[in-house]
């Protein structure tokens, strides 16, 4: 992330931005998606502070990206797909950080009463995550 710190003054139009990029699928290789969660993810270590207040609509905003990836029977490939809910794992990590573990209290419920396999793991890393 180039801008480091400086990302905070752009903050609000980069969030209508990612947001944008999660709910839209970009064919089988997910390239933008990929990027825009690298992206969140160097947003979320420069601009901790302001995270807090931004993660009801990131979690929604991630969680639905996670579902979608888990149920699209699309031509995307494995690989693919693994590095998808993994990007998007880290970033729920590092907001769990940032909130003081607000995220994990969130977010238990859906984890005991999830029963899809590949979601329910990555929820589990996060209730792991230090």
């Amino acid at each position: 992330c180039r801008l480091g710190i400086l990302v905070v003054r752009h903050l609000k139009r980069l969030e209508r931005v990612i947001l944008g990029y999660l709910e839209v699928c970009d064919g089988p290789e997910e390239e933008a998606r990929l990027g825009i969660l690298e992206t969140l993810q160097c947003t979320i270590e420069h601009a901790w502070p302001r995270m807090p207040c931004r993660l009801p609509v990131l979690l929604k905003a991630l969680l639905r990206m996670m579902w979608d990836v888990h149920t699209d029977q699309g031509p995307t490939p494995e690989p693919v797909r693994a590095t998808l809910l993994q990007r998007a794992t880290q970033c729920l990590i590092l907001l769990d950080h940032c909130s003081g573990g607000h995220v994990k209290e969130l977010l238990e419920g859906v984890y005991s009463s999830c029963e899809e396999n590949r979601v329910r793991e990555c929820l589990g890393k996060l209730q792991e995550a230090p």
